[in-house]
């Protein structure tokens, strides 16, 4: 037997609203993303919780797509239009 890993998705309205965009290039992935907006591969999460995706990989699976980056935390990320 398999089990598969759940992600939790929060409710739309305790989303914190206070985000910068990123314009998804060719070749990122989430952990890039954490890298550059959080100072940590692993802070992905935040990126995808402030998305509607269910899948961390939907985050960058199309190219030119803008994706919000959530401002606020510690280690940087966000202060105005990124991509």
């Amino acid at each position: 037997m398999r089990y598969a890993k759940r992600r939790l998705l929060p409710p739309i309205s305790e989303v914190d609203e206070d985000t910068a965009t990123h314009t998804v290039s060719s070749g990122e992935r989430p952990d890039h993303l954490g890298q550059r907006y959080f100072g940590d591969p692993a802070a992905w999460w935040r990126i995808a919780d402030a998305n509607p995706v269910l899948d961390p990989r939907e985050l960058t699976a199309e190219p030119g797509e803008e994706i919000a980056i959530p401002n606020g935390f510690p280690g940087g990320g966000g202060g105005g239009r990124h991509g």
